[in-house]
């Protein structure tokens, strides 16, 4: 972590100065903003937190509830999530409280006596090594907090607006700002009081039962729920051996996901009550705690359950529906006008909740839209950028229902409805990617490169997530993951590999240095404001094959040793070298001849291409950046 390079830091690192907007913030919410977002959940907070790092765009964001969240629904978080918690800097502090998941054990009726349950299996929880990332468990309420923290402390000084609730729009794209959206106040000595706040961008991430959805007439379509789940956190005394456990309960009673919480004593018990009768017109969800704990003692037999304390229950209907589209563009006009209005998370998408992929999914639905809008206010991006939002997250929120639909019937089987008796254990292993979060790979697009040289870096798919290697600081001799040094910063990433040359004697990386500095073409000349730093648009790091030992810093290309703040002070954290325990061009399958991988601020690759395509670079660049900026924001 850098911080001194704008002098001397002697306080929390993680408190960035106050910037543009978030220069005497003003406390009450404004008439005109840039981006108003409705709703502080994963996807809203994510979306708050990624615009924080532009302070010359006015990002507020409103919450009908009084105050922050104190129990939330949600607790999975998968790798990627944890992967993405790191670019906002609180992945190890959120690891250090949460529950890790290392293994999923699997009971099913015991043959000798199928009244009673036995384990009949364990699974490792990450058998590939997908991620260095743990799976997590750790309730939603702490994850809203530590986004909270983080755009609190960031240039744009954001906080969550409470108590406003959403009540409808018009859209005016003649306007400056376009978009006038209608709020009630909800607490205090004001509510009930209506007022108008105008915003050149909206975004719904209110939730399933969304407004704003609702609003730019968006419709839910796909399943009706046909089957009920009672969900409790309990504090319990019980003889299952397994309670620490995350575990899939098969019975002839009904089947139970049990998941472990964090703090060492709290468990969450999602419990089969079975198929929603027609015309039940939510009735089952009058289903009573008593009943739910009473049914949960049924599926475990010979195990008894003691509940001690409830923290929190629920009954909800699985079902899977979503949305015809993620913005307000219509079908027809499509390509003839720029989106103003986005849904994402539970406004988008709707599954059960087993699989934990809502939180997951709804949170990168935030990051990918969060930039992109900063972006674009910013001025580094025309404004057809942000049609590329609905057209990469549609697809996944698909591939998330479609995934889900197997995933939570395997669950509600019962064991002599399953062709294989191991069918539900061999899923969970074999899809383990899925919901770890890694298998979205957008398509080629505007954002996204075709790969006629993928073969170059085969392990860093288009469009698919940047999968952190091993490499050697070459400053300091530290192994690092390249990959933890993404920050969500707004700013794209060029990784480029080098060829076998040493510093010095590498034509090829000297060449595109020089042209990446100076050309006139460069992405990086071309983004970069005047009298901004080399870097402040784009970070751009080589790594070498030579051991660290061996790479001469004092030959490496100035652009890979840019000069930052006010001092001009050499930034020596861009160098790298191939780790000799770990070689990234072995592990990542990169050419030895040298390659150029580009990631895009959401972390995604978004272009492999061979070390001279400077013409295949600037050209990917030139649509997405636009004309060079003059002025620094």
């Amino acid at each position: 972590m850098q911080f001194h390079h704008h002098g001397y830091v002697s306080g929390d690192p993680r408190v960035q100065p106050a910037a543009g907007t978030g220069i005497d913030r003003p406390d009450e919410l404004p008439d005109e903003v840039d981006v108003l977002i409705v709703g502080t959940g994963p996807a809203g907070m994510i979306t708050a937190a990624q615009l924080s790092q532009f302070p010359g765009v006015t990002t507020r964001i409103v919450e009908r509830r009084p105050g922050r969240l104190a129990i939330g629904q949600a607790d999975g978080i998968q790798a990627r999530s944890v992967e993405t918690f790191d670019a906002f800097g609180f992945a190890e502090r959120i690891i250090s409280e949460a529950y890790r998941i290392t293994e999923m054990a699997f009971w099913k009726p015991d043959p000798a006596d199928p009244s009673r349950i036995h384990r009949a299996a364990r699974a490792v929880d990450d058998p590939t090594g997908v991620s260095e990332w743990p799976h997590l468990i750790v309730n939603q309420a702490r994850v809203l907090d530590y986004f909270a923290e983080y755009m609190a402390n960031a240039p744009a000084r954001i906080r969550p607006d409470y108590g406003y609730e959403f009540a409808g729009l018009t859209v005016d794209d003649d306007a400056e700002h376009p978009v006038s959206v209608r709020l009630v106040r909800t607490a205090g000595e004001r509510a009930g009081e209506e007022r108008v706040v105008r915003a050149k961008y909206v975004l719904g991430a209110d939730g399933a039962r969304s407004k704003v959805r609702e609003a730019i007439g968006c419709t839910l379509a796909g399943d009706q729920a046909n089957h009920a789940w009672g969900v409790m956190d309990v504090l319990a005394v019980t003889d299952f051996p397994d309670i620490r456990t995350k575990c899939s309960i098969q019975s002839e009673a009904g089947n139970i996901l049990l998941i472990p919480r964090e703090g060492g004593h709290l468990f969450r018990m999602y419990v089969d009550l079975g198929e929603v009768r027609e015309g039940d017109n939510g009735a089952v969800r009058a289903t009573t705690i008593e009943q739910i704990i009473a049914k949960a003692n049924e599926i475990l037999h010979p195990y008894v359950l003691d509940v001690k304390n409830v923290a929190w229950h629920s009954v909800y209907e699985v079902g899977h529906r979503l949305t015809d589209r993620f913005d307000d563009v219509i079908a027809e006009e499509l390509g003839t006008r720029t989106p103003r209005v986005f849904i994402a998370g539970d406004a988008c998408h709707t599954h059960s909740a087993k699989a934990g992929q809502g939180m997951n999914v709804s949170m990168q639905d935030g990051f990918n839209l969060g930039w992109k809008l900063g972006h674009v206010l910013d001025g580094r991006s025309p404004e057809s950028l942000l049609a590329t939002y609905s057209a990469e997250r549609q697809v996944i929120a698909q591939n998330l229902i479609d995934f889900d639909r197997e995933w939570s019937s395997l669950m509600a089987a019962k064991p002599e409805e399953l062709g294989d008796p191991t069918e539900l254990e061999d899923f969970y292993v074999r899809t383990a990617e899925f919901p770890a979060g890694f298998m979205t790979q957008y398509p080629p697009s505007l954002l996204v490169g075709e790969p006629a040289n993928q073969d170059l870096a085969t392990g860093f798919p288009l469009g698919k997530r940047f999968k952190s290697p091993m490499a050697t600081r070459v400053c300091d001799g530290n192994p690092v993951h390249l990959g933890h040094h993404a920050k969500a910063d707004g700013r794209w990433r060029i990784y480029v590999f080098a060829d076998a040359a040493s510093p010095g004697e590498s034509a090829a990386v000297a060449d595109l240095a020089e042209w990446l500095e100076h050309a006139p073409e460069s992405p990086i000349v071309v983004s970069t404001p005047e009298g901004a730093d080399l870097d402040a648009h784009f970070d751009v790091k080589v790594v070498y094959q030579q051991p660290h030992t061996e790479v001469d810093l004092g030959a490496v290309p100035s652009v890979f040793r840019p000069r930052v703040g006010p001092f001009g002070l050499i930034d020596q954290e861009k160098v790298y070298a191939a780790d000799p325990a770990d070689d990234v061009f072995e592990a990542r399958g990169i050419d030895r001849g040298g390659a150029i991988v580009v990631v895009r601020p959401d972390q995604y690759v978004a272009h492999v291409l061979p070390l001279g395509a400077k013409d295949t670079l600037a050209a990917f660049f030139a649509p997405i950046l636009g004309a060079r900026r003059t002025t620094t924001v």
